[in-house]
Parts: C-alpha cells; structure tokens; sequence
C-alpha cells in the first residue's frame, strides 16, 4: 500500500516509517522483498498452519506463507493473505513447535483484524503530530517576529513535544496489539493439542540478544512488550495448558530437520555448513545438507552421488528426486533431469513448483517431442501457482516450438504481468491478438491485459 505523503501528516509519517516503527516494511510495498521459492518447506509451511488457522476460525487455503530469503529471525504480515516469514525463523529452530509459535502469533494478528486497526492508530498518531507541529511551527513564526530567541526555541521545543507524544500512542497500541496476538497463540496452541514452549524459546531468544539494550531501554518507547515481561506473562499463561509438555510428532520433526538442513546448506557460507553437517554425521538431513552444499560448490558427480544415497533410503520422497532433477538441469542435462522429475511429479501431483519445472526441462532439452507435454506441465503448474515469470517464460518457448506464436506472446505477456512490468505486458498482448482468433479464450485472456488499469495509489 503507498500513501500520498504530503503537508506536516505526511512528515510525521515518514519519521515514524524512518524509526521502523511500521508493520508493514517498505520493501514489502515496493515489490523488493527477496523470496524464496521450495515445495518442499512451502509444503511444510502450510501443514504447519492449517490447524492454527482451523484453531483460529480462518478459512484453510486463504492464507499462505511466504519465505523470504534473510537469515535474521523475523516474520511480519501485510494483510490477512499472507504471512512473511524469514529463512532464518527456520534454521534458527531446533523444533517444529517454534515455527508454529512463530506463526501462531502472526495468525493472531490476521484474526484479530490488528491491520485494520493499525492504519486507524497511524493516522491518530499523525493528527496528533500534525497537531503540535502546527502549535510549535506557530511559535517558532512568532518568536521570528518578535525577535524573541527563547519564543523560536520554545515552538521547536513544542513541535518535537508532538511528534513524541504521537510516537509514544502509537507504540502504546502496537504493544497492545502484540501482547493480544501472544494471547490468541496461546488459544489456537491449546485448541491444537500443541505446547507453547517453542513460542517462549522464541521469545528467551529475543530477550538474550536485547539483553544490553533493553537494560537501558525506556518501555514506553517499544513497539513490542519488553521481552523478559512478556515472557514472564507467556510463560505463566502457557504452563496452565494440559498440552505445555507435549512435543512434535517425530515424523513432523523429520521433516523438519530435513527442510532446515537444506536451507542452512543453500544460505549459509560453505565452510559454515561443513562444520555443521560434518561427514561424521551419516544421518539424512546431513547428507542432505552435504548434496546441496556438493551442488553449490559444482560438483555433480559428488551431489549425485549424495543423492543417490538419499533416494535409496527414501525412494519415495519426492524432494530428494526433484533435487536430483534439478542439479542436472542446472548442470547442462536436462534429458537427464526430466526422468529424474517425472519421478518427482508422480510422487508429488499437487506440487506445482515441481511440475513447472519439469516441463522447463523438457523444453530446455530442445526435443520437440516433448513440447506437447512440456505446454501441459507448464500449463498445470502455473493454474494454481502464477508466481512465476520465468516459469512463463518456458511456457512461451515450448509454444514456439510448436509453432504457436500467438500463444507465445499470450505467455510471455502473462510473465511480464506476473513480475509487474505491465507496459510490456500490453504490448505482447497486443501483438499475441493480432495472431489469435477473436473473440478465443487466448484472445480474451490477452485483451484483459491490454484493458488492465493499476490501481490507484
């Protein structure tokens, strides 16, 4: 969401925006966030929420979670469709049941409509700020008049009296909001038979590395509740809970382990993974890490060889065939990596990540045998997941080879609309219908993106 940013308002906002005391980060509004895109922890992600948005009253499949590519421990929503949260709330985990705190919270957040409210309380703030602005611009206008230095340093004194006590109201309701949202956690965690420990290891994380700061800290100048009180009151609440000792299912905990070795072993420095995932350690989420860190560092016959190890220990588990087919591709053999995907696919149906790029390795196979099949598989994944341009990229290149320019363009339009570049997107569009029938699906489809008006700011 931007704001028009104009007169003294518009000033108080961007200081508080500048104090990092909004939700809603700005690179979140500009489209700039790094994401990350894995069926496989996505597919965790999800099962992770859906009994909390159940707990929670929240229609399943309304809201889904959305990886960002840091490795500090964070996670923000923006509005009730999406919850952000950073690579690093997972390798930071040693359990599931942190993750779930972690988005148990943020589903606290969604359900009780805090981003609605938070717009109201940013725009009182601003009253308030412009209010005292106003007062002290006056009388810094008059002391200039005057002559009078005491009169001029007074309204300063009085405009950044405004702007505080503004500050201050605003983060007395983010507070609250934050101290509400660790309330209903606690609730959907009761509901779902599940501990609140991992939410309060979270928390003892947060309040070991503010232990300095917060010694010095003024509480009415914090946008969340101190972290050792908060805690004190989580963990009092939590412990009357008949499930405070319960703990992960071990297959849940599997998956976990696996998940966040493989991100540790693509975010972190090599030499950080290795003393990680030493080659002592033969469990499945080290050798994991080993195959990927193997592929990092280019050797195929080493990441293979990882991942033949893995496949042959689990020769159903989707992830570790469609992380062979991906090496392959990556490495310049795609005939190979389509057999290794297809695998992939049959063992995952509804992964539309997979699915999409199997179809990117049968185009990048260049046999165009497969271009039928590699327009269906595209097709098929971009229907429930439309988060990908290069995806329609492939798309586009296996109807050329077909010979269907007209949907080529179609595609490539569809592409540019998905990362946003809308002036491009039209001019595809256009040309696309210039090779389609009127009146067609296709034609249609390109004629919603030629007619498409932004909406306004």
């Amino acid at each position: 969401m931007k704001a028009r940013r104009t007169g003294f308002a518009g000033a108080v906002l961007s200081a508080i925006a500048a104090a990092n005391l909004i939700a809603v980060p700005a690179h979140a509004q500009s489209g700039s966030i790094p994401l990350v895109r894995d069926a496989e922890t996505e597919g965790l992600l999800r099962d992770y929420l859906a009994p909390i948005l159940k707990a929670a009253g929240l229609p399943g499949g309304t809201t889904e979670v959305v990886l960002i590519n840091k490795r500090d421990f964070n996670a923000f929503v923006v509005d009730s469709r999406r919850i952000f949260i950073n690579v690093g709330v997972i390798t930071a985990s040693d359990t599931p049941n942190e993750v779930i705190g972690v988005l148990a919270h943020e589903t606290g957040h969604i359900a009780g409509g805090h981003l609605v409210r938070m717009r109201d309380a940013m725009a009182k703030a601003q009253v308030m700020a412009a209010i005292g602005m106003i007062l002290g611009i006056g009388a810094m206008a008059a002391g200039a008049g005057t002559g009078s230095g005491e009169m001029s340093q007074a309204g300063i004194g009085i405009a950044g009296a405004g702007m505080q006590t503004a500050q201050r109201s605003f983060l007395a309701y983010q507070r609250g909001e934050e101290e509400s949202a660790d309330r209903a956690a606690l609730k959907y965690l009761e509901k779902t038979k599940q501990s609140a420990k991992g939410m309060i290891r979270v928390f003892e994380r947060f309040a070991d590395q503010q232990l300095l700061s917060a010694r010095f800290a003024d509480p009415y100048a914090q946008s969340h509740p101190m972290p050792r009180d908060r805690i004190a009151q989580l963990e009092e609440r939590a412990r009357k809970s008949p499930f405070f000792d319960a703990v992960d299912p071990p297959a849940l905990q599997a998956r976990h382990d696996l998940v966040r070795a493989k991100l540790i072993a693509f975010t972190e420095a090599p030499a950080a993974v290795a003393r990680r995932y030493p080659a002592a350690d033969q469990s499945l989420p080290a050798q994991y890490a080993r195959a990927v860190l193997a592929h990092r560092m280019r050797d195929l016959q080493g990441t293979q060889r990882q991942l033949d190890a893995l496949i042959k220990a689990q020769p159903n588990n989707a992830f570790f065939w469609e992380l062979k087919g991906q090496t392959l591709l990556e490495n310049g053999r795609p005939k190979e990596a389509v057999t290794a995907l297809r695998k992939a696919v049959s063992l995952a149906p509804n992964a539309p990540l997979i699915r999409t790029m199997l179809g990117e390795a049968m185009v990048a196979s260049g046999d165009r045998k497969l271009a039928d099949e590699a327009v269906g598989q595209l097709n098929r994944g971009l229907a429930t997941d439309t988060l990908g341009g290069f995806s329609y990229r492939q798309l586009a290149t296996a109807y050329a080879q077909r010979g269907e320019i007209g949907m080529a363009d179609l595609a490539t339009a569809r592409g540019l609309m998905a990362e946003g570049n809308v002036d491009a997107a039209r001019r595809y569009a256009a040309r696309a219908q210039t090779k389609l029938k009127p009146g067609s699906p296709a034609w249609l489809q390109a004629d919603d993106i030629v007619s498409y008006k932004p909406p306004k700011p």
